[in-house]
């Protein structure tokens, strides 16, 4: 079997080289969304631009609960790979298939049924709901491929290969902005043909996922023969992968709730709101990729029961964030504007001044929301759920403060400050989880002696 364990060799190197391949791959993953916004931005205009932008958070939210879902289930699958039990392994990955497929199916209908009530409860104006409509329905019917490729990838990651995935990502993006460009700008399809592009993209990479898994790495094999029903496993799954899910989901419903907020200001602060989100999100991705690696490091090492080397991994994911979110602010502060026009093409400097404000005070914050991500993330490997979740309710109740209060008060500005707020209380929180989790294992460990 073609897999890395985490649990030996040097911390830093190890996370480093496991995280390098997820910062690829998310960079071109993150190409999907930022191509059809860089495309019809220069192609189709602003206004084609706030349509894309109005659907993001809704799209947001629908993936990312399948997401948090697949990667709940890999959580279990990398303690059954750092413990070396190949059969409890066996059994996690076929009920990781069954249960991501429920998954996957559900949340497609629902989202499709639910489409038009929704974009009417967000106040998307009037002048962009049926681009933004059409838009959703393409993306969100191919959201059961979208759901596969985040669970392979996850189970991947889990044996400690996060390079596959990678390697199918860079070809299905290449293949995903040359269909942009050939659907939008040739065939004049207009936001649709950057949608119908988009689902094509992540067709191959699941198709390469699928081929790849059944030649090299049997063990992520389905087998039905796993199925067997198991209340202790799939209980377990349910819970955990649920409980990161629903921590998404949460947060997604606040960013909702939150993207309301900003479809009442106007189709001007929608583009420059979506433009300065996408730049904001490329440079969380370094963030992400060690968040992701700090959570497979803590799963395959509680697994090998090494909470020493848990400890140690956690410190150096959170000293490699510091270092990049320092790179981070210089660039921002520096380059911000050409980075806006390069996304959108925008030459209304209104939009401009707006994304740029967003970007120079949430870059400001990074190194706080390195040690929530890491720090959260780790926990969740350690399958602590309750105060990630809580942490999210938080985010939840200051986003839906923002569409009451906020920004009837501070306008834009206080968008811009609503986030490192809930970082800062947010961080507090994980910190606090985490220092009493490893008290408990300091107090154990004296109780053995």
């Amino acid at each position: 079997m073609n897999s890395n364990s985490l649990t030996e060799g040097k911390i830093t190197k190890s996370i480093i080289l496991f995280a390098i391949p997820l910062f690829i791959g998310n960079v071109f993953q993150q190409f999907y969304n930022v191509a059809d916004t860089a495309i019809i931005g220069h192609v189709l205009g602003d206004h084609a631009l706030a349509a894309i932008g109005a659907s993001a958070s809704l799209y947001s939210l629908v993936i990312g609960f399948a997401h948090g879902i697949t990667n709940g289930f890999a959580v279990i699958i990398a303690r059954y790979f750092g413990a070396k039990d190949e059969k409890g392994l066996r059994r996690t990955v076929a009920w990781t298939y069954a249960l991501s497929t429920i998954v996957a199916v559900t949340l497609t209908i629902l989202s499709l049924v639910f489409l038009h009530p929704i974009l009417v409860a967000l106040k998307t104006p009037e002048d962009i709901i049926g681009e933004t409509q059409m838009y959703l329905r393409i993306v969100l019917g191919g959201a059961i491929v979208t759901c596969f490729y985040n669970m392979f990838a996850a189970m991947m990651r889990a044996i400690g290969n996060s390079r596959t995935p990678l390697y199918f990502l860079i070809l299905a993006s290449a293949i995903n902005v040359a269909l942009d460009i050939l659907f939008v700008k040739y065939l004049n399809m207009g936001i649709n043909g950057a949608a119908i592009a988009t689902v094509i993209a992540q067709v191959i990479s699941v198709v390469l996922c699928v081929v790849c898994i059944c030649k090299k790495y049997r063990v992520l094999v389905l087998s039905f023969n796993e199925l067997k029903w198991d209340k202790e496993l799939i209980t377990e799954l349910s819970s955990l992968g649920m409980s990161m899910g629903l921590m998404i989901v949460v947060v997604s419903i606040g960013s909702v709730a939150l993207q309301s907020a900003v479809n009442s200001l106007g189709s001007d602060i929608i583009a420059a709101h979506i433009t300065a989100r996408k730049v904001d999100e490329i440079f969380m991705l370094p963030l992400s990729s060690i968040s992701i690696a700090a959570s497979t490091f803590a799963s395959q090492n509680l697994g090998a029961g090494k909470t020493d080397r848990i400890k140690k991994g956690i410190l150096r994911c959170i000293m490699i964030d510091w270092v990049w979110s320092l790179f981070a602010a210089f660039v921002v502060f520096l380059f911000g504007r050409q980075l806006i026009y390069l996304i959108s093409g925008t030459g209304n400097s209104f939009v401009m001044d707006t994304a740029n404000q967003y970007i120079r005070i949430n870059i400001s914050f990074f190194m706080i929301l390195s040690v929530l991500l890491v720090l959260r993330s780790s926990l969740q490997g350690l399958s602590r759920k309750l105060v990630p979740i809580m942490g999210s309710v938080v985010e939840l109740i200051f986003k839906f403060g923002a569409v009451g209060i906020i920004t009837r008060k501070l306008g834009y500005f206080g968008v811009c400050i609503l986030e490192p707020v809930i970082w800062c209380v947010c961080a507090l929180m994980v910190l606090w989880d985490y220092m009493r989790y490893m008290k408990s294992i300091n107090d154990n460990a004296k109780i053995t002696d």
